[in-house]
């Protein structure tokens, strides 16, 4: 399937405000986890800007495709991408880090656009199972998408998880692995070796797509061509870079949950706001 130009523009420079403002974010709060919520913003931004069913109007709306942020961690990511899709005030957001803000470290439902607590890495693709398999039993054409760390791969609860969504068929689910190939302490692969995880899913009974999570042409087009009526559910394999947009970040460990002093603030916001003005403001605008 072929992805309009103008599409993948509009998404990227999208995700170029939304790493500048995630920055901002961690910098003012003095606590977060950026490196891999910058891995992830190009996929967060494709799902709240491209693919998922959802209105920020109305966030419990009948029918919505249901989004569920396993890696919890790396929250604000998410807030952001809510702020920017109109979820949530930017006032709202700039409380987080401060006392008594409603915005914890970790996914909460009471936050509009949210729709479970995680945080315990392992379950939220028990969750998204619930979820996809609710809709199977009510006759309901919503989707249910999960966003996985690799890190957390190592949680057994994750391959109970796997093979009742392969037997109960449940192709309304997508679980997308965010593949930056660090954790907090070494690389995954020192830690617990991982590959090769397209083998091990598709023996679980997963339709699975490895893809280049740097590139939005293959992120748009891997969830543009997800077959929801072939009994399986899905996997992405989104290989990407933890630190992703700011040099000094990528592949760096420290990043995990480093938080920028005043001076590599600065720096980093510079090449930030250098990467924005390369885009022309978007063709097409987002529908509300």
């Amino acid at each position: 399937m072929l992805v309009q130009k103008e599409e993948i523009i509009r998404l990227e420079y999208t995700t170029a405000k939304i790493r500048k403002r995630l920055l901002e974010v961690v910098y003012n709060a003095k606590i977060g986890h950026i490196g891999g919520g910058l891995s992830a913003l190009n996929m967060l931004t494709a799902l709240y800007f491209h693919t998922l069913n959802v209105d920020p109007k109305h966030p419990k709306k009948e029918g919505r495709d249901r989004f569920i942020m396993s890696k919890g961690h790396c929250v604000e990511a998410l807030y952001c991408v809510l702020e920017e899709r109109g979820f949530i005030s930017s006032e709202l957001l700039n409380t987080y880090g401060k006392y008594n803000s409603p915005l914890a470290g970790h996914p909460v439902s009471k936050i509009p656009g949210i729709e479970v607590n995680t945080g315990a890495l392992g379950h939220g693709l028990s969750i998204g199972v619930g979820l996809a398999f609710a809709a199977k039993m009510d006759h309901k054409n919503y989707k249910t998408f999960v966003l996985m760390g690799d890190g957390e791969q190592g949680e057994g609860s994750i391959y109970e998880a796997a093979m009742a969504a392969s037997h109960y068929q449940l192709d309304n689910l997508v679980a997308i692995i965010d593949r930056n190939g660090l954790q907090i302490s070494d690389q995954t692969e020192n830690v617990m070796s991982l590959e090769s995880i397209e083998k091990r899913w598709q023996a679980l009974g997963w339709d699975v797509a490895d893809i280049d999570g740097n590139n939005m042409v293959q992120i748009v087009q891997s969830l543009d061509t997800i077959n929801y009526r072939n009994n399986s559910p899905h996997l992405i394999i989104s290989r990407t870079t933890k630190g992703k947009g700011i040099r000094q970040m990528e592949n760096n460990l420290k990043w995990h949950h480093g938080i920028p002093q005043k001076e590599e603030y600065e720096q980093f916001l510079a090449e930030l706001e250098e990467n924005i003005e390369k885009f022309h403001e978007p063709l097409i605008p987002h529908s509300q």
